[in-house]
């Protein structure tokens, strides 16, 4: 390495840091409770559904 490089830290996600750290306001807002209950609603609906069929 030269001396002019930065030996600190992991190089290769330092893209993805900064990717994830810009928040833009005009992405989809989701509540994570909101993600929560549909994956159990879908849950127990396909349970629903394997022990009707």
């Amino acid at each position: 390495m030269s001396s002019g490089q930065n030996s600190g830290g992991l190089m290769s996600s330092a893209g993805l840091v900064r990717y994830f750290d810009a928040e833009n306001q005009n992405t989809i807002q989701i509540d994570p409770k909101t993600v929560m209950g549909f994956g159990l609603f879908f849950g127990i609906l396909i349970q629903l559904f394997t022990i009707i069929l």
